[in-house]
């Protein structure tokens, strides 16, 4: 199993000391402080399920300086499981890369039985928390850190988003989206490798660049290492996507296309392939997709396949080497110009046929 995504927390006897609606008052230990800042500064996201008043167990958390560490928070009488379900939904994560934290044994069982990938964790075990590997990143991206703001500013995008009450494209507009796409920079690497770990909805392969093999191929003028960034109205998403291109004569091999999920809903991954199949027209030159299915990118392949990717037999395929992992398809699009997107403003770089020229 990766690391952990995101920790929930219940809340008596566990994130704090007493039963709420039973003490009134509660107990809270700043040693746990502790854990919740580090936990947050590392870019693991917390929430909360709890059996409680909901009006009553905010006002705690706010009392006690904590509320605005927990995202999506589940407070209400249903089963705990129902409520980590709906927070990975809401956070668009795998189940897989959640945790759980809670002081009964019942509780634990019934999250274990209904969401078995879900780790589950005793309330004793809350001062260890950050000694462990799966909550112990290898490296702490400027982006990493910034993580739970950005997913509170994208939750205030859906909020307004519900309650707009024209067609979607609109609403997307008066965004003032902008995507920006860069070469990547040596400093940007980690961050570039974080990507193509984390990502999995939209990740074309599910192949894992480490920092080495990501700074061989900056160095390589015959790929390009793109890191793509986006910005709205709301506040900036910061580094969402990665494209591994690699150019061959006649033919460009995209080897690795994969964005956030926090950007899935506004089409990053459809804007991104109608810039590369743009890109390569300009160039003259056919496109090829490396694409492996797995249980979490069908996503992936549906925007493929909007692209105009098919996994048909083209000669210039003959050219390319291996793929880099087992199980990987080739997709191949002839070259074609493709309408412009219209639902963001876009900065990037030209791309030539050659290699890394700058525009």
């Amino acid at each position: 199993m990766g690391g952990v995504k995101c920790l929930v927390w219940d809340l008596d006897n566990t994130l704090w000391q007493g039963t709420l609606l039973e003490d009134g008052e509660v107990r809270f230990a700043e040693e746990l402080r502790a854990v919740v800042l580090e936990l947050d500064a590392r870019g693991i996201l917390q929430s909360v399920a709890s059996k409680n008043d909901h009006d009553l167990a905010w006002a705690q958390l706010e009392k006690l300086g904590l509320a605005e560490y927990l995202v999506v928070p589940q407070i209400g009488w249903g089963p705990k499981s129902d409520s980590i379900r709906r927070i990975a939904e809401e956070l668009n994560f795998a189940v897989s890369t959640i945790a759980f934290i809670d002081d009964q044994p019942a509780e634990r069982a019934e999250v274990a039985f209904h969401l078995p990938q879900v780790r589950c964790y005793e309330a004793e075990q809350a001062l260890e928390l950050t000694g462990l590997a799966e909550f112990t990143p290898a490296q702490v991206t400027a982006d990493s850190a910034r993580r739970r703001p950005m997913y509170q500013e994208n939750a205030r995008r859906e909020a307004a988003r519900g309650e707009y009450t024209g067609p979607d494209e609109e609403f997307l507009r008066s965004l003032a989206i902008e995507m920006t796409i860069v070469r990547a920079t040596g400093e940007q690497l980690a961050r570039v490798e974080e990507l193509t770990l984390r990502t999995s909805q939209m990740n074309a392969t599910g192949v894992h660049y480490g920092q080495d093999a990501l700074a061989a191929l900056l160095a390589d003028p015959g790929h390009e290492v793109l890191v793509v960034t986006m910005a709205d109205r709301f506040g900036e998403h910061g580094a969402v996507g990665i494209v591994l291109l690699e150019k061959h004569p006649g033919v460009w091999r995209l080897k690795l296309l994969a964005t956030s999920c926090r950007v899935v809903s506004f089409g990053a991954g459809a804007v991104l392939l109608r810039w590369l199949t743009d890109q390569a027209a300009a160039a003259s030159v056919h496109l090829a997709a490396d694409f492996r299915r797995t249980d979490r990118n069908r996503i992936m392949e549906v925007a493929y396949r909007f692209a105009g990717f098919e996994d048909v037999a083209c000669d210039c395929l003959a050219a390319l080497p291996e793929p880099d992992a087992e199980g990987v398809q080739r997709l191949h699009i002839e070259p074609a110009a493709q309408p412009e997107p219209t639902t963001m403003r876009l900065h990037a770089p030209q791309l030539s046929r050659a290699g890394r020229e700058a525009s």
